[in-house]
């Protein structure tokens, strides 16, 4: 089975090197999708290993990982995965989404922060219930941590989904989207690490467009 990485980045220069580096050690194909940058950010992941498709201007994270999606596509992968550029999520954990792909042969496994969430910032441990229960009651599924964005996406997803959303909501979108078309939703516990750098999401306004795009779903 082919499968790549793909990372998201925007002014990721002091992390995307290291992140490149430690996620070659688990899976060789690795595409880095540089959303605008201002820094050097493409340039450290294009020299620490990474196939670099960069945007000319910051579309949000959604429209990058949608760039990177279609690159899958056309170059026949039959899966991919999906990381953050800050570091948070740990390489270690990706023979854990490789095991579970065996038990559900295609659909979405993502990997849940919840065993352990004592590191996670409160505004961030309040809307993300908020926003996984919701989200496990429109998808009829239960989705443990629908904002996680360290997950595994089996192609033939990615080709059924049509995703029209271009910010963090993308991730809830394609959630929603893939239950409602037949795919299975599973979880795998991993770690997270929350450094110093601060976070692009912001959790009021990233709630917001993620309730919005709720009710958009009782239309789909």
């Amino acid at each position: 089975m082919r499968i790549c990485i793909i990372i998201p980045g925007y002014n990721e220069s002091r992390s995307i090197g290291k992140v490149v580096a430690n996620a070659r050690k688990i899976i060789d194909d690795i595409v880095v999708i540089d959303d605008g940058s201002k820094d050097n950010t493409a340039q450290i992941a294009q020299d620490a290993g990474a196939y670099v498709i960069k945007h000319e201007v910051n579309k949000g994270k959604g429209a990058a990982l949608r760039t990177g999606f279609q690159y899958a596509i056309d170059h026949s992968y039959d899966a991919v995965i999906t990381m953050d550029s800050d570091g948070q999520h740990d390489p270690d954990d990706i023979p854990n989404f490789l095991y579970s792909l065996d038990k559900i042969g295609s659909g979405i496994i993502i990997g849940t922060r919840m065993g352990d969430i004592s590191t996670m910032p409160l505004i961030r441990r309040c809307t993300n219930k908020l926003t996984s229960f919701t989200a496990s009651m429109i998808a009829h599924q239960k989705i443990e941590d629908s904002q996680s964005g360290f997950r595994l996406i089996t192609t033939d997803v990615l080709k059924t989904v049509k995703l029209e959303t271009a910010g963090f909501e993308t991730e809830s979108e394609i959630l929603i989207k893939a239950s409602k078309a037949g795919f299975r939703i599973i979880s795998v516990p991993i770690k997270t690490i929350y450094g110093e750098e601060k976070s692009k999401i912001k959790p009021m306004r990233d709630t917001y467009k993620f309730l919005r795009l709720l009710f958009r779903s009782l239309r789909w």
